[in-house]
C-alpha cells in the first residue's frame, strides 16, 4: 500500500511538473510572446529594436514624440530598408494633447508628369512593372518628415538625425528576418550594378549578425540636417536622381520634385463599441477597415468565439465585399471622385451586407483586383511624456522597392507606381501627377475625445485585415495588446473577378499554424480554399494609453524583430 501511494506521488508530481513545462506562460494567454511593456514618461515601439532604442534617447532630450518618430524612420531606412527608406512615402496620425485633436498626413508621391498610359501601351504592358524605373513616383518621404517637423517639432533637425548617421558611419549588426529579406533581394536584384554594390558590398552575401555601413546614406542624411528638405526636392539629391532617371530610362524632372507638398487631412473614424477608430482617406485603404468594422459591428462576433469558424468565416467574407470596393473607388482624390462618405455610411453598409452568406464562401463578388496583395513596410508608433502620439507607417512598397539606387545617395527608390491601373477608365489608371493606390495605412483609436491606442500592421494587402483584426481581439475578446497582435491571424488573399483575363475563383484563405484543425475542416465544408504560407501575416505595434493610472503601454509582435520601449 505504501509502495502503491509513493507510486502514485511520483506520477502525480510528473505530470504536474509536464503540465509547467509544457505552457508557453505563466500569465496571460498561453500563444502571446512576450509581456506588455509598461512606463511611465513615453513609448516607442518599432521593427528594429536599436531604431526604437534611438527613438527613446529622443524623448529624453525633450524630444516630441514626432521628433523621436522621425528619428526612429531615419534609422530604419538604414536598419530596414528591405521595409522603408527616403525613396519612399509616408503616411501618420498625430494626437496634438495641447489641441486636443488629430491630425492626419499624406506624404505620397505623383507619377513624374513625363509618364504617360500610352509609354506603357506601346512597350505591349499589361500592367506596371514591379522593378526598374518605371514604377517610380517621386518620394514623399523627406518632404513628410519636415512637414511634421515643422508643426510638432522641437529639437533641430540635426540632432534628430545624428544618431542614424552615426551607425551608418560606423556599422550596426543585422537583425535575424531583415537579414532574411535581405539576402533574398540581393539575389533578386542581380542585375541592378548600384543596388549590389551597396547591399552586398564586396560581393557579400550579408547574414544576421554581420556589420553594414552606409556612409553614402549618412552623407544623404547629413545633407538634409544642414540644408533641409529643399536639397531633397530642389537642390543637389533632386539633381542626382533626375540625372539618374535619365541614364536608366526613368521619367523624373527636376519641376516633378520641386512641385512636391505633402498634404494635411482630415483622418476618417467610425464607432465600434464606443471607441472611435480612425484612418485615412484614400488614396490610401484605411477606410476598408472602416467598412468592415461597420458591417462586423452588425453580428455577435463574441458569442461565435475567437477565430472559430463562424468568426473567422464572418471577417473572411465581410474582407472580400468591402476589398472590391477598395479595388475600383480607392484612388488619389484629386483625379476621381470617390464616394467616401458613402462607403463608411450605415445605409450603405446594410445595403453591402446582403452579399453576405453565412454558410457559404462566395466566388464572386463585383469588381476586383488581384494587382493590390504585395508589399512590405515599417510601422512604428511612439507616445511622449505630454501624451502627444504619432502613429506612422512607411514603405518602399515592396521591399527594397525598384531595386535601383541612385548614385552614392545611399538608398532605393520606391516602385509604388506599380499599383497603377493600365486599364482605361479606371479611377487609379496611371496619370501624368497623379498619385497611386497606397497600401500604406496607419491607425488611431480615441474614446471620449481622448487618445486610447496608436497602432498598425504592415504588410500590403494584409493592414486592413490585420486593423480589424488586432482591434476585435482587444475590444470583442478582452486580449491585451501584446496577446491582440501575437494570435494567430487569417489572410485572404485574391479576388472574386478576373485579374488580367484570369479568374481567381474567390481567392485563398491563407491561415497561420495556430489555427485548429477542426476550424480548418469547417472552413473547408464551408468551401473556403485554405493555403498555409510562412509569413505575409503582417507586423503590429502598438501603444494603449492608461489614462485612470497615467501608464503607457508598449506591445511588439514575434512576426518582425522589434520591441517596444518605454521610460
Amino acid at each position: 500500500m505504501k509502495l502503491k501511494w509513493i507510486f502514485m506521488v511520483l506520477i502525480l508530481g510528473l505530470v504536474f511538473t509536464l503540465t509547467l513545462t509544457a505552457a508557453d506562460r505563466i500569465t496571460g494567454k498561453m500563444f502571446a510572446t512576450r509581456s506588455e511593456v509598461y512606463a511611465l514618461e513615453g513609448m516607442v515601439a518599432a521593427s528594429q529594436p536599436l531604431a526604437a532604442q534611438i527613438g527613446i534617447d529622443i524623448l529624453k532630450k525633450g524630444g516630441t514624440a514626432v521628433d523621436a518618430a522621425i528619428a526612429v524612420n531615419a534609422a530604419l531606412g538604414l536598419m530596414e530598408p528591405t521595409g522603408c527608406g527616403i525613396g519612399g512615402d509616408l503616411f501618420a496620425i498625430v494626437w496634438d494633447n495641447k489641441e486636443k485633436k488629430l491630425y492626419g498626413l499624406n506624404a505620397s508621391g505623383p507619377a513624374p508628369m513625363a509618364l504617360t498610359l500610352e509609354h506603357f501601351k506601346k512597350q505591349g504592358l499589361e500592367r506596371v512593372p514591379y522593378y526598374g524605373p518605371l514604377p517610380w513616383t517621386v518620394p514623399g518621404c523627406v518632404g513628410g518628415w519636415f512637414e511634421l517637423h515643422r508643426k510638432f517639432g522641437k529639437l533641430p533637425m540635426k540632432t534628430i538625425l545624428v544618431p542614424a548617421i552615426g551607425y551608418a558611419e560606423n556599422g550596426f549588426p543585422l537583425s535575424e528576418l531583415i537579414a532574411y529579406y535581405w539576402q533574398r533581394s540581393v539575389l533578386r536584384f542581380r542585375k541592378y550594378e548600384n543596388f549590389q554594390k551597396l547591399y552586398a558590398p564586396e560581393g557579400k552575401l550579408l547574414k544576421k549578425g554581420d556589420i553594414f555601413k552606409n556612409r553614402e546614406l549618412a552623407n544623404t542624411y547629413r545633407l538634409l540636417a544642414k540644408k533641409g528638405r529643399d536639397v531633397y526636392y530642389k537642390g543637389e539629391i533632386a539633381k542626382t536622381m533626375v540625372n539618374y532617371s535619365q541614364r536608366v530610362g526613368g521619367f523624373f524632372q527636376l519641376t516633378d520634385f520641386a512641385n512636391f507638398k505633402p498634404e494635411w487631412v482630415q483622418p476618417l473614424s467610425v464607432n465600434y463599441k464606443g471607441y472611435e477608430v480612425w484612418e485615412l482617406p484614400p488614396n490610401g485603404q484605411g477606410i476598408a477597415a472602416l467598412q468592415m468594422l461597420n458591417m462586423l459591428k452588425t453580428f455577435d462576433l463574441k458569442s461565435m468565439g475567437h477565430n472559430s469558424a463562424q468568426y473567422l468565416h464572418t471577417l473572411i467574407e465581410i474582407k472580400k465585399i468591402v476589398y472590391e470596393d477598395r479595388a475600383w473607388f480607392y484612388a488619389d482624390p484629386k483625379f476621381s471622385k470617390i464616394p467616401i462618405k458613402k462607403l463608411i455610411s450605415e445605409a450603405y453598409t446594410r445595403e453591402r451586407l446582403k452579399q453576405f452568406n453565412p454558410k457559404r464562401a462566395r466566388r464572386k463578388i463585383p469588381h476586383g483586383d488581384l494587382k493590390l496583395e504585395q508589399g512590405d513596410t515599417i510601422y512604428l508608433t511612439v507616445v511622449d511624456k505630454d501624451r502627444n502620439a504619432i502613429s506612422l507607417i512607411q514603405s518602399n512598397y515592396a521591399g527594397f522597392g525598384s531595386g535601383m539606387v541612385p548614385d552614392g545617395l545611399g538608398f532605393c527608390i520606391q516602385d509604388r507606381g506599380a499599383l497603377f491601373s493600365l486599364e482605361p477608365g479606371h479611377p487609379n489608371v496611371i496619370e501624368p501627377g497623379k498619385r497611386p493606390f497606397h497600401t500604406i495605412i496607419p491607425a488611431f483609436v480615441t474614446k471620449g475625445g481622448k487618445p486610447v491606442f496608436t497602432f498598425g500592421v504592415m504588410g500590403g494587402a494584409m493592414q486592413p485585415q490585420g486593423h480589424v483584426q488586432v482591434l476585435l481581439n482587444i475590444l470583442e475578446f478582452g486580449m491585451n495588446i501584446q496577446e491582440a497582435g501575437d494570435a494567430a491571424r487569417f489572410r485572404h488573399s485574391g479576388s472574386s473577378q478576373p485579374d488580367f483575363g484570369k479568374m481567381t475563383d474567390g481567392g485563398r484563405v491563407n491561415l497561420e499554424s495556430g489555427i485548429s484543425p477542426q476550424v480548418i475542416r469547417e472552413l473547408i465544408s464551408m468551401e473556403h480554399r485554405i493555403t498555409f504560407d510562412r509569413g505575409g501575416y503582417g507586423g503590429y505595434q502598438g501603444i494603449w494609453i492608461d489614462h485612470e493610472r497615467g501608464v503607457l503601454i508598449g506591445a511588439s509582435e514575434s512576426r518582425k524583430d522589434g520591441c517596444a520601449i518605454g521610460y
